[in-house]
């Protein structure tokens, strides 16, 4: 059932135990909610699953600003989601970032946060990519970048034993905004979070892909190594979208660091 939060400003679907703690999973740039959803029905017998469209994404209203002013609307809609109850933030890719950026500027949000894929910052050469799809979708739209987004999200091998899935994605791709994905780039591009990550109190999962290669394990060892509380997992096999890739792994690499089941009814 989808539902609107943070002022009718973000769009989110809910199921699950609505007795149980608020588990938000926020989607990456070049995907949407969907990505979630082979590990939705799993999670929500457990949990109060809340699956929003970031801003400018789907229903969700876009935001003026770079990841700060995003970050804030996702604040708001996560405390007026989880109606006070115990709340736990899981972000893949962009996601990721948001979920960091809301938990450095707004302590106490979430009791946990699960970062899969992302990180505090990116090399000069991760930085130049993201330059260079924001440029390319604005002179040639969308579809110039599509097979590069593609690439970042899936390795060649998985994509050409998966293809009605791949359409699926380069079709959900296709529907995104252009110029919130373009600000996204940018503001990926001048992204570093380092220094503010000992403000990150609350105990955090890192997941990455083994072969990603839009944010390369290298960055999830840096995140964990500098959160005060943090974990690492390297998710064998997987790229960018573990949830999307292999479920059943992904569901296995959060279930230790999630309440027990038995505490969220």
């Amino acid at each position: 059932m989808d539902r609107l939060f943070a002022g009718g400003t973000v769009n989110a679907a809910e199921s699950g135990q609505k007795a149980a703690p608020a588990l938000f999973l926020f989607h990456s740039l070049l995907s949407d909610r969907a990505s979630f959803d082979a590990v939705v029905p799993t999670l929500s017998r457990s949990f109060r699953v809340i699956v929003p469209e970031l801003p400018g994404f789907g229903a969700s209203k876009a935001v003026a600003g770079g990841l700060v002013e995003v970050a804030d609307r996702m604040a708001e809609a996560v405390t007026d989601a989880a109606g006070g109850s115990e709340t736990i933030v899981l972000g893949n890719g962009y996601g990721g970032f948001v979920a960091l950026q809301m938990a450095i500027r707004h302590p106490g949000i979430a009791s946990r946060l699960i970062l899969a894929d992302c990180g505090a910052a990116f090399s000069e050469e991760g930085r130049q990519a993201f330059r260079n799809m924001a440029a390319g979708s604005k002179a040639k739209g969308l579809g110039a970048i599509t097979d590069v987004a593609m690439r970042r999200l899936f390795a060649p091998e998985f994509q050409e034993k998966h293809p009605e899935l791949m359409r699926d994605r380069r079709e959900a791709f296709l529907r995104s905004d252009p110029e919130v994905i373009q600000a996204a780039c940018l503001a990926l591009a001048g992204l570093d979070l380092r220094p503010e990550l000992g403000k990150v109190g609350v105990p955090v999962l890192v997941l990455v892909g083994e072969h990603d290669e839009a944010t390369p394990p290298p960055m999830s060892r840096e995140l964990a190594a500098l959160l005060p509380n943090a974990r690492l997992k390297v998710i064998a096999g997987c790229a960018h979208v573990p949830q999307l890739q292999a479920p059943d792994m992904f569901l296995e690499a959060i279930g230790d660091f999630l309440p027990e089941p038995s505490a969220a009814k």
